[in-house]
């Protein structure tokens, strides 16, 4: 057996390694992937002074739009031309299926990287104020500038994907950064920055430091020349990042947990709307934060629905996550897995009935696999624990509704507000039904369609700020403007002000 392969971290255009490691296991049968350098606070100290190296000396925010463009497109090249590789690594590296691998956590990824590309080229940098004449005549420039040093970190079910929601704002609005994977997947961001090392970004634009949470996550946080923190993950620590980057008063945007409601009417399409919600909690195995966890489910459809989903996930294949076969893989680690197990306990406690569980995998090669098969549970009111709560897993709980009204107000009470969505045959009832729902996304007839053109995020509890689409460009952004008084200028009429190009 050839040996796993070893990984160092990412700093100022060249690689480093330390005297301490971590292991990343494949979470479908526990077998060595890749050891990993484990980073420090000298480590996260040395990637913060390079990133505020580059940009101070405008390596990168002093190119054009256009030129930023070109680098950002080769990279997603470089990435492209390794799909198919890039895509078992991350199968390997965190147990998503090959098919969801590479069309959505890989293919995804690189389709994203390019729309920001796109974005640097068409957005309005800088623009011509209007000419004021009262009280003075006067005229201004908008611009928007970078805002210096970004700390990305970044979770572990989608961890290039949501990189790249990061990084990709980022340098196209001229700034440098510093990415933190999760311990358990750093190995796709890593090859990210090896990809922008090949085609020639200027180092200390892209810093990628490995390393725990706890120690590196936190000092990227409270460090006084990031001037920008991205995090992704639960919202605990999204409390935590929001705290320590409070001190030095940076720019902040947390997408955190959810428990999305999944709203079925009385007039839905049921086969549709049935394989929709399995599609709503099962992608990545349960692990998506914008998971459709709460099934609403109207009472005048209840047996009839019921017994079609729980006839459809019978036919659902957990097993290899290599194989093509499989629609389901493992969960990321065994800590994952006892607390997926403990929450289905807990449902049964409260009152909940098992209305269908899955076999795991009995395949003796995956014997050491962090499985869970899917459950459905039942007789769920929403103030149970278990359906207020992020499980994180392949937990589908039922609960049912009377009427619109009476599915707002469960889909709305929760301390989340990521996710939504609304099943029915009448597009205008479920639009008047989406307009009232308390969350940052609403799909009708649909889930998990995250769109790059966009914006996404959370309502309440479920995070600040929005990713994708022109208004995450803008969250990476300072916005000035600047003030020309033409009172005595001789060349006041020849209006608009004469400028020099923008370049950032």
């Amino acid at each position: 057996m050839s040996q796993a392969p070893r990984y160092t971290m990412y700093i100022d255009g060249r690689w480093v390694d330390s005297a301490e490691s971590t292991e990343v296991r494949a979470p479908a049968d526990g077998s060595l992937v890749a050891t990993v350098a484990r980073g420090n606070l000298d480590t996260v100290n040395q990637a913060v002074a390079a990133a505020k190296a580059a940009h101070e000396s405008g390596v990168w925010r002093d190119k054009s739009p256009n030129e930023r463009a070109d680098l950002m497109d080769a990279i997603a090249d470089n990435l492209a031309a390794r799909l198919e590789e890039l895509t078992v690594l991350q199968v390997r590296e965190n147990g998503a299926t090959v098919r969801g691998a590479g069309t959505f956590l890989i293919g995804y990824a690189i389709a994203n990287l390019r729309y920001f590309a796109s974005l640097a080229r068409t957005f309005a940098f800088e623009k011509q104020g209007e000419l004021i004449e009262v009280p003075t005549l006067a005229s201004g420039l908008i611009r928007y500038e970078p805002v210096g040093v970004c700390g990305a970190i970044v979770p572990w079910n989608f961890p290039l994907l949501l990189a790249v929601w990061k990084l990709g704002p980022a340098l196209a609005a001229g700034n440098t950064i510093v990415l933190k994977p999760d311990e358990q997947t750093p190995l796709t961001l890593l090859e990210l920055a090896r990809a922008a090392d090949e085609v020639g970004l200027p180092a200390g634009v892209l810093n990628v430091v490995t390393g725990p949470g706890s120690v590196v996550g936190a000092r990227l946080s409270e460090h006084p020349d990031v001037r920008k923190v991205a995090f992704t993950g639960s919202t605990d620590v999204g409390k935590t990042v929001m705290r320590a980057a409070a001190d030095n008063v940076k720019k902040v945007t947390l997408e955190l947990g959810g428990k999305g409601a999944n709203v079925v009417l009385d007039d839905a399409d049921i086969d549709l709307a049935v394989d929709g919600s399995l599609f709503a909690f099962l992608l990545m195995s349960g692990q998506a934060c914008e998971s459709g966890t709460r099934l609403v489910l109207a009472d005048s459809i209840y047996d009839e629905f019921m017994s079609k989903l729980i006839e459809r996930i019978s036919t659902i294949t957990l097993g290899d996550p290599l194989s093509l076969t499989t629609d389901i893989g493992p969960l990321v680690s065994a800590k994952q897995k006892d607390r997926v197990e403990k929450y289905i306990a807990l449902g049964q406690e409260e009152g909940g009935k098992v209305a269908f569980q899955g076999a795991i995998p009995t395949d003796p090669a995956l014997a050491q696999g962090h499985w869970v098969a899917p459950v459905i549970l039942t007789d769920i009111t929403n103030d149970m624990r278990i359906a207020r709560e992020e499980i994180f897993g392949p937990v589908l709980v039922v609960i049912r509704h009377t009427g619109d009204d009476d599915a707002v107000a469960i889909a709305n009470d929760s301390e989340y507000g990521l996710s939504a969505g609304v099943w029915s045959r009448d597009n205008q009832r479920a639009l008047a039904v989406a307009r009232r729902l308390e969350a940052g996304t609403v799909w009708v007839n649909d889930w998990h369609m995250v769109n790059a053109l966009y914006p996404f995020g959370g309502y309440k509890q479920s995070g600040i700020g929005r990713e994708l689409g022109p208004d995450a460009l803008k969250e990476y952004v300072e916005a000035k403007f600047i003030h020309v008084d033409l009172t005595n200028d001789v060349n006041k009429r020849a209006y608009p002000v004469v400028v020099s190009a923008p370049r950032s």
